[in-house]
């Protein structure tokens, strides 16, 4: 044997002891915290940056819409015209809407799937749809029901890029009592109260990601709708008052000499004006006819929904909102007089018109010129321009639920997304917005502690916790108001407070709002948006909280004393890996704060911090201002015990 051979050979000898000795003591790391778990890679429709792609489309659904309602037979008759548009570049031979009021029946998949002790999500068993006169550009069309679901099948299949049908439905239906703390109607003295929402046929969205969304409506999941232009007349009697959606078209038709006055000075005026004042309602004088019925008329420009409020029992008030640059419009609150008094519903107005100034200023633009707060037989309800609230409800909590249900029109009416999929997209998103809306609102007059986020200590612990990924309509409903609310916003919170720091978050939050207004991103979309803005990779952090049932539990184990200084050894105990910010603290208690990032922890659990200083250790603080939510706080702090 050569030289060389013999080199190679004693090589090959010693590398093999080497590969040997290693793969007996294999060292797993925690890459695959760290790796892609959504679509990352973008297309022409959807880009990698988050952002919609050069053929980036959705469809368009138009609504023209009249109804009568019966407040003898609590009815609601009408008819719905609807153009679509199909905007796709796919050819359709049918169009998926929703019937939502067959939700009201005994067979329902609502019904059946709803518990025997029932839920918040009670509803009616004696409505559902009578549909007819069903016809595609005039003619009639062959349809099929299923449940909440209506399939219509065209006769010429509808051209991509642009081209439309016009639908039209005449429909009616009982207008449910219990409407699933959504819609319905409420007895007060002065007559009943109707929360008209979920009142008409509408299309369902055809997107680039799941084509027909046609999941059925159960009871927790909400809303994936078109954006379009609306145009609706409602009739009612006389002695009704109607608030809806949208501005007002026909105010010298409905209102008298004296509600005109007063719209105008509201229109102008900071502080509430009345339009229909207590000691008027149920009154003669207060109503443009003696007898008959008027016809309410609105508009509403580029929306997915509309919703309106109809009673004799109506107090109404409104003020002016500063909107964007020299933009106003007129905030308003209609409810009956058990919900009148300084302490509750003659502050609604003020409520509402704090909330969307601030979101407005703050996020995105408010798109629309009216605001209505309506008070109702249920617990919080959001529409496009207009929110059901609690007729009982009062200070802090009236403030609360007023604010939420406004925040709405950033998620998810201006940015559409997928509430029945994604509950966390809409009320997580909403939940993190009020935090900033109630501490501004009047010095903090109802102050928010969603940055005290070691308050979900409680359910993070719980053996029945659930992902936020869950479906709202699978979760169980008593963690719903985790994994839909607070899990998503206590996470935004230590997200922007403690991970990215408030500049960069307040940057990629903002351009995601502007990016997909009147849009619909998927949650891949924010993800990738919000790294792409911040400029950081967040995987494991999307993957660790909001995919997922792990937590975070970093602990400072141990604290030696070396030749030069102390070694720190930290240990992740969760499933999350976070950057870790220690606080130091020497015995002449002074203070030192050392931020390692997170990349510490992808080669495992365990880590050593050499800190170089001639001065004694007190004690070691992971997370001193608790700005994360650890689940064990004990574990956090060491003290020098000599």
């Amino acid at each position: 044997m050569n030289f060389k051979m013999k080199s190679l050979f004693c090589l090959a000898l010693v590398l093999g002891g080497l590969f040997n000795i290693s793969a007996q003591d294999v060292k797993e790391n925690n890459q695959s915290l760290f790796d892609d778990f959504t679509y990352r890679r973008g297309n022409s429709y959807r880009t990698a940056s988050g952002k919609p792609g050069h053929e980036y489309w959705q469809n368009q659904a138009d609504y023209n819409l009249e109804v009568e309602l019966d407040d003898q037979q609590h009815t609601i008759t009408g008819n719905v015209e609807i153009t679509y548009t199909n905007n796709s570049p796919e050819i359709l031979d049918f169009i998926w809407l929703y019937v939502e009021q067959n939700r009201f029946t005994e067979t329902s998949r609502g019904t059946l799937t709803t518990p025997t002790n029932g839920n918040r999500y009670n509803g009616d068993t004696d409505g559902g749809y009578n549909l007819s006169n069903i016809k595609v550009d005039g003619k009639e069309v062959e349809y099929l029901i299923s449940d909440t679901r209506m399939q219509i099948f065209l006769d010429e299949a509808l051209e991509p890029k642009g081209n439309s049908v016009n639908i039209s439905i005449d429909f009616s239906y009982k207008i449910p009592i219990e409407g699933m703390d959504r819609m319905g109607r409420l007895k007060v003295e002065d007559g009943w109260i109707y929360a008209m929402a979920q009142w008409y046929p509408r299309v369902a969205v055809f997107d680039d990601v799941t084509g027909w969304n046609v999941e059925p409506y159960l009871g927790a999941g909400e809303f994936y709708l078109e954006y379009g232009d609306y145009d609706y007349k409602v009739t009612v009697p006389y002695n009704m008052t109607v608030v809806g959606s949208g501005e007002l078209q026909n105010p010298k038709e409905v209102l008298t000499k004296k509600q005109l006055r007063r719209w105008e000075k509201a229109s102008k005026s900071k502080k509430t004006v009345y339009i229909i004042e207590p000691d008027e309602v149920g009154e003669a004088k207060t109503y443009k006819k003696t007898s008959g019925k008027n016809t309410w008329h609105f508009k509403m420009k580029n929306t997915h929904d509309v919703a309106f409020g109809a009673s004799s029992a109506f107090i109404w008030d409104a003020a002016k909102m500063n909107l964007d640059e020299d933009k106003v419009g007129l905030a308003q609150s209609a409810y009956p007089k058990e919900s009148d008094g300084e302490s509750a519903w003659s502050r609604s107005t003020e409520y509402t018109k704090a909330s969307i100034e601030f979101y407005s200023e703050t996020y995105y633009p408010y798109p629309w010129k009216n605001a209505v707060n309506v008070a109702a037989e249920i617990e919080g309800m959001e529409y496009p321009g207009l929110s059901f609230c609690s007729w009982k409800s009062k200070e802090a909590s009236l403030w609360g639920v007023t604010d939420h249900e406004f925040g709405h029109n950033w998620f998810p009416m201006i940015v559409g997304s997928n509430e029945r999929k994604y509950a966390w997209m809409d009320e997580g998103f909403n939940t993190f917005i009020n935090h900033f809306s109630s501490n501004a609102f009047n010095d903090g007059e109802y102050p928010s502690h969603l940055d005290k986020t070691r308050n979900i200590q409680s359910y993070l612990l719980r053996e029945t916790r659930e992902g936020i990924d869950n479906y709202p309509d699978v979760t169980n409903l008593r963690n719903l108001g985790y994994t839909a609310y607070y899990k998503p916003a206590t996470g935004l919170i230590t997200l922007r407070n403690y991970i990215l720091g408030p500049e960069r978050f307040d940057r990629a939050f903002k351009s995601y709002i502007a990016t997909w207004a009147f849009k619909h991103p998927q949650p891949s979309d924010f993800f990738n948006h919000i790294e792409n803005v911040a400029g950081e990779n967040l995987n494991w952090f999307w993957k660790g909280w909001f995919y997922g049932n792990n937590n975070i539990d970093i602990s400072v184990e141990n604290v030696e004393k070396n030749e030069n200084g102390y070694s720190i050894v930290l240990k992740n105990n969760g499933g999350i890996p976070m950057p870790v910010k220690l606080n130091v603290v020497y015995q002449d208690d002074t203070e030192k704060s050392i931020d390692l990032p997170v990349e510490i922890w992808q080669r495992g659990n365990s880590w050593e911090h050499f800190l170089e200083t001639n001065k004694e250790i007190k004690k070691v603080i992971f997370d001193a201002d608790q700005q994360t939510p650890d689940i064990n706080s004990k574990n956090d702090l060491w003290i020098n015990q000599k």
